[in-house]
Formats: structure tokens, C-alpha cells, sequence
């Protein structure tokens, strides 16, 4: 989703178009913060503010560099702030969890899997996204994650035998990996493959003790890798393994399954972020028109901590590129053909202190123990997977 190429330009039209219709039949009418705000409550079910999230999030994972993808659990809040004619910008809230896809691997989030129970990763991301219809620009300048694991207490509570996670730099995760791998190039009838990095590991009792990695591989000069070691090459990560190494009495149980990420050959001129616009390729944007996202990882709350944490702290989710409460330009010039002769204002981020009877919007996983503290002490124990595909 990084720049425009042809075969994109038919869904994103088919995108305007269906958001354009929806608007007309089955979005909620915006409601007007009171106070003189210049912000417009949207429905996070509107269909075409989730279609509008859903894009949101691709455009997240796309400038992701470590991690595995997200995937949206529901819209939490969304304010519109029309811009005098040249559109308006978003300012999106959303809930999100973790997918089995590594964000390596380009994969779009609704192809990818979320991840089981016990080892999922929940959060919420702040996102400001500019919208303009008339000439089909969708553009994301910045955002901000905050990331949880799931509180182990809760899930051994509900799932006593579920693999717990394990320590990255265990040396038995280590040999998993290494073992697994050897396996693996042993196996291959083509190229070696060494080890970039291990990205989770977890144990289990089993008929012993049973470990279970994922890692980072990638093309390896040397064909024996158990003589040769770690040798460095000029190539990146190539795909992500997963295996498992366990002894069954005294059978060794090795297992070993690898993914491979598609080419990611660079395209000149490429964006940062997505942009979809009518007109050519623009020239390169100022330095300062590029708004930098990015995502923080905490450890996981247990159940005291859950009950006493504010929920501001507990997911401290910040986007404020500024605290005027006036507003200060965004320079988005590069987006059109000709400098503008307006400026969007961004503002600081809303508060979510407004109520809406249309926020937040329904979860498709609505289990309590992966949604954020302030809504999960209102929700049921029992959970509803809600088939979003």
C-alpha cells in the first residue's frame, strides 16, 4: 500500500465510491461535540468508518518494521474535523490484537490470523488520517501504539495446560531454534538458511518439557551452517520459521515449518506512508511534512494491577502533534499539484471524555482480558467471536 500502482487505482475508486454511498444510506448523522467543538462524533459501526479504519491499520503495519501485524478489534472512537473545503482529518482510536503474520511479511491484516488466547498481544493506536473524496486522497501523517500481552494469571486461570510464554534469551529457546533450523537445512534440497533473530517463544508440559519458537531466517553463504556458524550477509530476513523441540522418553521430537516472504524490491520515489491520489507521482516531500509513528511495548497488567491501574496509564496512548489549542498547520503540500493556497489545521488529539451512544463500536473479539481496562471491567466474562470476513 505504499504509493499508487494501477491495479489499485480500481479498488480504491470502488472503495470512494462505496464510502461515498454509504455516507448516504447507512452512516449515522454525525453528532457535533457540544461546547463549540470543532469536532464531529462518527458511529465506530458506521461501515464507512470501518472501512476507513481498516485502512487506517494497513497503513500502521505497512510502515512497521519489527513485530507481527495487527489486526482491528473494533473502533474505540472516531472524530471528524472538516477542513474548509480541502476535506477533513480523522482522529481514530482503535483496539487492536496480534496476528501469526510478521510484518516482513507485507501481508495484508485480514489475511492474517490472530493469535490463540494465550498468546495474544492487545493494544489501542492512536491514528490521525487526512480524507479527501474529491481527489481520491487517503493519507495517514502519524500515529502511536501501546501494546500489552495478555495477563498470564487470567489465562493459566482459564487454561491451566496452555503453553506459558517463555524468556527470549533462555538458552533452551536458543537451541530450539538452532536445532530446528539444522533440521530444516538438512532437509532442503536448495538454499541454507541461518538465524536472524528469535520474535517468540513459549513452553509446555508435555511428556516433558516442550518449547516452541518462531525466528527470523535468512539465505546463509555457507552450505554446512553447523561448521560455518553465523555468517553475515548483505541480505535481510527472507521468511520466519516455527518450530518445536520436545523428547518423547527418549524419542526427540523435532518439528519445523517455514514461511517465505514475498520480494520487497524498493520502488523509487516510494512513500512512507499510503497515499492514493489521482495525479502523478509527487516530488519528494519536505522532511518535515514526514510525521514519524510509533509503537511501545509494556508488560503484561495482572488481575491487581488491572483493577487498580487508571486506564489513561494502563494504555498511555499519546498523539498530540501539538497542544495549541488553537491548531498549527500540516504541511500536506506535497499531496496536490500546486501549493495551497489553505492550510489543515491538526489540533490536539481529542479527549475521550465526550460521550457517544455510537462509540465504542462492537468488538469482534469481545473476550474482557484483551480489550482495554476501562471497557473490559463492563463487559461479560463470556465472549462472542463475531465472524468479521
Amino acid at each position: 500500500m505504499l504509493g499508487l500502482v494501477p491495479h489499485r487505482m480500481g479498488l480504491l475508486l470502488l472503495l470512494v465510491l462505496s464510502i461515498l454511498a454509504l455516507c448516504c444510506s447507512t452512516t449515522s448523522v454525525p453528532q457535533e461535540v457540544p461546547r463549540h467543538s470543532p469536532f464531529f462524533l462518527r458511529g465506530c459501526n458506521d461501515a464507512d468508518m470501518l472501512a476507513m479504519a481498516a485502512f487506517v491499520l494497513q497503513d500502521i503495519n505497512n510502515d512497521l518494521k519489527e513485530g507481527y501485524v495487527l489486526s482491528l478489534n473494533r473502533v474505540s472512537a472516531v472524530q471528524e474535523h472538516k477542513q474548509d473545503g480541502l476535506g477533513s482529518l480523522f482522529y481514530f482510536t482503535l483496539d487492536v490484537l496480534s496476528t501469526t503474520c510478521h510484518v516482513l511479511s507485507k501481508k495484508p491484516w485480514r489475511e492474517c490470523k490472530e493469535r490463540p488466547m494465550h498468546e495474544q498481544v492487545y493494544g489501542q493506536c492512536k491514528a490521525l488520517y487526512y480524507v479527501n473524496m474529491p481527489l481520491r486522497i487517503l493519507y495517514l501523517p502519524a500515529y502511536n501504539c501501546t501494546l500489552r500481552p495478555v495477563s498470564r494469571s487470567k489465562i493459566q486461570n482459564m487454561c491451566p495446560d496452555c503453553p506459558i510464554p517463555a524468556n527470549l534469551s533462555d538458552p533452551k529457546v536458543l537451541e530450539t531454534a538452532t536445532e530446528t533450523l539444522e533440521r530444516y537445512n538438512r532437509d532442503s534440497e536448495s538454499e541454507q538458511y541461518s538465524l536472524v533473530k528469535v520474535t517468540h517463544a513459549s513452553s509446555q508440559w508435555m511428556f516433558g518439557l516442550s518449547y516452541f519458537v518462531e525466528y527470523l531466517i535468512k539465505e546463509s553463504p555457507c552450505i554446512d551452517t553447523t561448521i560455518c556458524g553465523y555468517q553475515p550477509t548483505d541480505s535481510g530476513p527472507v521468511g520466519i520459521c516455527r518450530g518445536s523441540l520436545g523428547r518423547r522418553f527418549e524419542v526427540k521430537l523435532v518439528n519445523i515449518n517455514c514461511d517465505f516472504f514475498k520480494s520487497q524490491a524498493l520502488i523509487p520515489g516510494k512513500r512512507k506512508f499510503a497515499v492514493y491520489r489521482r495525479n502523478k507521482k509527487p516530488a519528494q516531500a519536505p522532511s518535515k511534512a514526514v510525521l514519524n509513528g510509533s509503537v511501545q511495548y509494556l508488560p503484561e497488567l495482572d488481575d491487581a494491577e488491572s483493577q487498580e491501574v487508571d486506564p489513561e496509564e494502563a494504555f498511555p496512548v499519546h498523539l498530540d502533534l501539538t497542544t495549541n489549542p488553537q491548531g498549527e498547520p500540516l504541511d500536506v503540500d506535497f499531496l496536490f499539484r500546486a501549493p495551497l493556497f489553505k492550510k489543515l489545521i491538526v489540533l490536539p488529539f481529542p479527549k475521550e471524555e465526550q460521550p457517544s451512544t455510537e462509540c465504542p463500536g462492537r468488538a469482534y473479539f469481545s473476550n474482557p482480558i484483551i480489550l482495554p481496562p476501562s471497557e473490559s471491567h463492563r463487559e461479560f466474562r463470556d465472549y462472542v467471536m463475531i465472524d468479521r470476513r
